[in-house]
């Protein structure tokens, strides 16, 4: 099936702030889930390139690279801003890594505790914070704290399903 690229999708952002505690629980649970995804994998897989976009090496890289991403928007809503921080649209910090020569135990790990370091900063917010928000970029839309975790999630579904594709191929 041919994939919906990333950048061709828009969002509407009209959960309800009571939203964001199942959103906060999706979004601690994707380091779990790319552990499932990848056990058993033969080692060779996690790095073999099959022309179609990065390798599954380079998608966990991916999602460790962006993390900082969503951090700084995080700390951009609860400082009042008003716009949100541009993604590098390039992706240059994760074409640069050198993901695909790092450990999988290594990676797994610092997407582990990046993303529980995020989740642990958002669960502490108080609920008025629900209620912030900043126009995205790119999208030109008023995102709030939901969004922001909604939006997250999504970008991690995105990239557990390039995974899963090239595990698949790979059968």
């Amino acid at each position: 099936m041919k994939r919906w690229p990333w950048f061709e999708r828009h969002f509407n952002f009209d959960y309800p702030p009571e939203k964001f505690p199942d959103l906060l629980e999706r979004l601690r649970g994707t380091p779990l889930r790319v552990e499932a995804l990848i056990a058993g994998v033969r080692p060779q897989l996690l790095t073999a390139d099959d022309g179609q976009g990065w390798t599954i090496q380079q998608n966990i890289g991916h999602l460790i690279d962006v993390e900082t991403l969503w951090v700084r928007r995080f700390e951009q809503l609860v400082a009042g801003e008003s716009n949100l921080v541009a993604a590098d649209l390039t992706n240059a910090a994760t074409n640069a890594a050198d993901h695909n020569n790092r450990s999988i135990d290594d990676l797994l790990a610092s997407f582990c505790e990046g993303r529980y370091e995020f989740t642990s900063r958002l669960e502490t917010q108080s609920e008025d914070m629900w209620f912030r928000s900043a126009v995205h970029p790119r999208l030109e839309k008023q995102m709030r704290l939901v969004d922001l975790v909604h939006f997250t999630c999504e970008h991690d579904d995105y990239h557990l399903a390039r995974i899963r594709q090239i595990v698949r191929n790979d059968v």
